[in-house]
Protein backbone atom coordinates (compact mmCIF):
# COMPACT_ATOMS: atom_id res chain seq x y z
CA UNK A 1 0.00 0.00 0.00
CA UNK A 2 1.18 3.40 -0.82
CA UNK A 3 0.44 6.34 1.44
CA UNK A 4 -1.90 8.94 0.17
CA UNK A 5 -0.55 12.49 0.44
CA UNK A 6 -3.19 15.15 0.19
CA UNK A 7 -2.45 18.30 -1.72
CA UNK A 8 -3.00 21.66 -0.04
CA UNK A 9 -6.17 23.39 -1.10
CA UNK A 10 -5.10 26.70 -2.71
CA UNK A 11 -8.02 28.69 -1.30
CA UNK A 12 -7.28 27.62 2.28
CA UNK A 13 -3.59 28.48 1.95
CA UNK A 14 -4.39 31.95 0.59
CA UNK A 15 -7.00 32.54 3.29
CA UNK A 16 -4.59 31.47 6.04
CA UNK A 17 -1.90 33.74 4.62
CA UNK A 18 -4.28 36.71 4.48
CA UNK A 19 -5.45 36.03 8.04
CA UNK A 20 -1.85 36.03 9.30
CA UNK A 21 -1.13 39.22 7.35
CA UNK A 22 -4.24 40.93 8.74
CA UNK A 23 -3.32 39.90 12.27
CA UNK A 24 0.20 41.24 11.79
CA UNK A 25 -1.10 44.58 10.52
CA UNK A 26 -3.56 44.83 13.44
CA UNK A 27 -0.79 44.16 15.96
CA UNK A 28 1.45 46.74 14.27
CA UNK A 29 -1.30 49.37 14.38
CA UNK A 30 -2.07 48.74 18.05
CA UNK A 31 1.63 48.86 18.92
CA UNK A 32 2.08 52.09 16.98
CA UNK A 33 -0.88 53.68 18.73
CA UNK A 34 0.31 52.49 22.13
CA UNK A 35 3.95 53.38 21.69
CA UNK A 36 3.76 56.44 19.49
CA UNK A 37 0.27 57.85 19.93
CA UNK A 38 0.93 59.14 23.45
CA UNK A 39 4.26 60.82 22.82
CA UNK A 40 4.38 64.54 23.41
CA UNK A 41 6.68 67.12 21.99
CA UNK A 42 8.78 69.04 24.54
CA UNK A 43 6.46 72.04 24.11
CA UNK A 44 3.39 69.87 24.74
CA UNK A 45 5.06 68.33 27.78
CA UNK A 46 5.91 71.76 29.20
CA UNK A 47 2.37 72.95 28.54
CA UNK A 48 0.95 69.88 30.30
CA UNK A 49 3.19 70.50 33.31
CA UNK A 50 2.11 74.14 33.50
CA UNK A 51 -1.56 73.17 33.18
CA UNK A 52 -1.11 70.53 35.91
CA UNK A 53 0.52 73.06 38.21
CA UNK A 54 -2.36 75.49 37.59
CA UNK A 55 -4.85 72.73 38.51
CA UNK A 56 -2.92 72.03 41.70
CA UNK A 57 -2.81 75.71 42.61
CA UNK A 58 -6.53 76.19 41.97
CA UNK A 59 -7.79 73.01 43.63
CA UNK A 60 -5.21 71.76 46.11
CA UNK A 61 -2.92 74.50 47.40
CA UNK A 62 -5.32 75.53 50.15
CA UNK A 63 -4.37 72.37 52.03
CA UNK A 64 -1.33 70.79 50.31
CA UNK A 65 2.15 72.07 49.65
CA UNK A 66 2.14 71.70 45.88
CA UNK A 67 5.74 72.74 45.18
CA UNK A 68 9.13 71.17 45.63
CA UNK A 69 9.51 72.65 49.12
CA UNK A 70 7.53 74.14 51.97
CA UNK A 71 4.95 72.92 54.45
CA UNK A 72 1.33 72.17 53.67
CA UNK A 73 -1.12 74.83 54.92
CA UNK A 74 -3.02 71.95 56.57
CA UNK A 75 -0.52 69.83 58.52
CA UNK A 76 -2.70 66.75 57.93
CA UNK A 77 -2.40 67.16 54.15
CA UNK A 78 0.77 65.60 52.74
CA UNK A 79 2.96 67.68 50.44
CA UNK A 80 2.62 66.65 46.80
CA UNK A 81 6.39 66.11 46.54
CA UNK A 82 6.00 63.10 48.87
CA UNK A 83 3.42 61.33 46.70
CA UNK A 84 5.89 59.63 44.38
CA UNK A 85 7.75 58.23 47.41
CA UNK A 86 4.55 56.54 48.59
CA UNK A 87 3.22 55.10 45.32
CA UNK A 88 3.59 55.49 41.55
CA UNK A 89 1.77 58.73 40.70
CA UNK A 90 0.25 57.03 37.64
CA UNK A 91 -1.86 55.08 40.14
CA UNK A 92 -3.76 58.30 40.82
CA UNK A 93 -5.22 58.36 37.29
CA UNK A 94 -8.22 56.18 38.08
CA UNK A 95 -8.91 57.90 41.39
CA UNK A 96 -8.79 61.32 39.72
CA UNK A 97 -11.14 60.17 36.97
CA UNK A 98 -13.65 58.71 39.42
CA UNK A 99 -13.31 61.46 42.00
CA UNK A 100 -10.92 61.32 44.93
CA UNK A 101 -12.65 61.16 48.27
CA UNK A 102 -10.54 60.96 51.40
CA UNK A 103 -10.51 62.30 54.91
CA UNK A 104 -7.67 63.85 56.78
CA UNK A 105 -7.67 63.61 60.56
CA UNK A 106 -9.77 66.68 61.18
CA UNK A 107 -11.35 67.47 57.83
CA UNK A 108 -12.70 65.81 54.73
CA UNK A 109 -10.94 66.54 51.48
CA UNK A 110 -13.28 68.02 48.86
CA UNK A 111 -14.15 65.64 46.04
CA UNK A 112 -12.34 66.30 42.78
CA UNK A 113 -13.12 64.73 39.44
CA UNK A 114 -10.80 65.66 36.59
CA UNK A 115 -11.23 65.26 32.84
CA UNK A 116 -8.84 62.90 31.02
CA UNK A 117 -6.58 65.67 29.72
CA UNK A 118 -6.48 67.33 33.13
CA UNK A 119 -5.44 64.04 34.71
CA UNK A 120 -2.53 63.69 32.28
CA UNK A 121 -1.49 67.27 32.98
CA UNK A 122 -1.76 66.83 36.76
CA UNK A 123 0.28 63.60 36.68
CA UNK A 124 2.89 65.29 34.45
CA UNK A 125 3.22 68.05 37.07
CA UNK A 126 3.49 65.59 40.00
CA UNK A 127 6.32 63.80 38.19
CA UNK A 128 8.36 67.04 38.21
CA UNK A 129 8.37 67.25 42.00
Amino acid sequence: MTGHVSKPVPGKVVFAGLAVLALGIAVAVFLAIGFFGNERTPAQTQSAIENGKALAEANCSGCHAIGSEGDSPNPDSPPFRTFKDKWPVENLEEALAEGIVTSHDNMKMPEFEFEAEQIGDFIAYLKTL
